[in-house]
């Protein structure tokens, strides 16, 4: 399952996201995704194209495509 409740108030998500090479890339899929509100810490890999979102609630994946769209990639969907 790509959504789980590691704490109360605290929801981890991994989607997937195409195009990132670098740690360029995976900084900036990162910063755009920390500016949604509710959102605690992202982790973004290059390599295997996931990001791991923890926030406070689950997130409106409209707005995760959005800010993924804002840092030049293509979110695929949830991993």
């Amino acid at each position: 399952m790509s959504t789980q409740t590691d704490t109360p108030g605290s929801v981890t998500t991994v989607y997937k996201v195409s195009g990132m090479s670098c740690g360029h890339c995976e900084g900036a899929v990162s910063g755009e995704i920390s500016e949604i509100p509710g959102v605690g810490s992202v982790k973004a890999i290059a390599s295997t194209g996931e990001v791991t979102v923890v926030s406070e609630a689950p997130l409106d994946d409209e707005a995760v495509r959005a800010a993924v769209d804002e840092a030049g990639f293509e979110l695929v969907g949830k991993a």
